[in-house]
């Protein structure tokens, strides 16, 4: 897949979005949490920006695009690779690979002080994303929270 690609399939995001979380068969977080994507001027990049009223969680800002992206005024890249960059109200920043095709979208990322990722899967309709992230802190991946996103309006 071609950046160029990747990049239009993020337009499934675009819009804004309820959030609902909760661990694993356990019931929902409270409180209301949305999330918006939009793209940035000439859809170079696409940015999320979430807000969660429950104190334990964070808001935050994410932006995502190719990840090998050129230089300014150079060609654009054609690896098709993207990354999230991701920065919450924590003061934490991650940096996460990406990949959204065939209606299944990818977070991940290895390293310190645990690993994570995310599998969405989006409805027929692409009005819902039900989905999971898991972590993996000792060698075995875990549910970490069950996560799904409902389109608005």
């Amino acid at each position: 897949m071609t950046e160029l690609a990747a990049m239009e399939g993020l337009d499934a995001l675009v819009g804004d979005w309820t959030m609902e979380a909760k661990p694993p068969d356990g019931p929902a977080w409270p409180g209301a949490a949305s999330t918006s994507f939009a793209w940035l001027g000439g859809r170079s990049w696409l940015i999320q920006r979430w807000h969660v009223d429950m104190p334990e969680a964070p808001d935050g800002i994410a932006i995502i695009g190719p990840k090998d992206a050129p230089p300014s005024g150079e060609e654009t890249a054609k690896s098709g690779e993207l990354v999230q960059h991701y920065f919450d109200t924590r003061g934490v920043h991650r940096v996460y690979e990406m990949s959204l095709s065939g209606g299944v979208w990818k977070l991940w990322r290895e390293g310190e002080p645990f690993s994570q990722r995310f599998t969405g899967n989006f409805s027929d309709d692409g009005r819902t994303i039900e989905g999971r992230w898991e972590i993996n802190e000792d060698g075995e991946w875990q549910t970490d929270f069950d996560l799904t996103y409902r389109r608005v309006g």
